[in-house]
């Protein structure tokens, strides 16, 4: 073969189209009686919507059935609110009324003894001094008589130590005949009213001298 054939057969081969061979893919076959699944996936979505709706309407009706529930209760609460309000306002003034008025009886029971006052001073110029005494005494028994109605009664000296938890002592001196504080004095009688103290006695005291 001369040269010029040799080169003509060499461009026949370089002009040759290669083709590749890609395989078919193969297809899965599916079994009869099974759909697809995108037919499946949108059945499956329809399904789960309406159930959504259902449950949406059930959550309407539990939440308009709470906001019943919630007014009514608001309604209680501001009903108990202002009964406990008017409850609170009534015994206070109960409390008050009955602070006011709780000792009228014992101070009907004082006017009738001033009754007597009046009956002795109008009939002091035409009683003696023996009679106008007697009368203010009867009066003086009649005023302790209610204290002690009402649980009030005079302080009793126990010997004469000085008691601070019933005495005052309004002045003092010193004595060298005393060993501890002695009560000199009554400058005004002290009261009780039951177990507590109403008003202390005011005394004089004798204090031992300084040494």
């Amino acid at each position: 073969m001369n040269k010029k054939n040799k080169n003509k057969s060499d461009d026949k081969e370089n002009n040759k189209i290669e083709i590749e061979y890609i395989p078919e893919e193969k297809q899965e076959e599916k079994p009869e009686g099974v759909k697809p699944q995108t037919e499946r996936d949108e059945k499956g979505k329809e399904k789960t919507t309406e159930k959504d709706k259902k449950e949406i309407e059930k959550l309407k009706k539990k939440i308009k059935q709470y906001e019943e529930e919630n007014k009514k209760l608001k309604e209680q609460y501001l009903r108990e609110a202002a009964d406990k309000d008017n409850l609170r306002k009534r015994t206070e003034k109960e409390k008050t009324e009955f602070f006011k008025y709780a000792l009228s009886d014992v101070f009907r029971e004082i006017i009738s003894i001033l009754d007597n006052f009046d009956r002795a001073l109008e009939k002091k110029e035409e009683s003696n001094k023996k009679h106008f005494r007697e009368g203010i005494e009867l009066i003086y028994k009649q005023l302790q008589n209610l204290l002690k109605k009402h649980g009030i009664k005079p302080i009793e000296l126990e010997g004469d130590k000085f008691d601070p938890r019933f005495h005052e002592a309004l002045m003092s001196e010193e004595s060298g005949e005393v060993k501890e504080p002695t009560v000199s004095e009554v400058i005004q009688k002290g009261y009780m009213i039951y177990q507590r103290l109403l008003r202390p006695t005011l005394v004089k005291v004798t204090v031992p001298k300084k040494k």
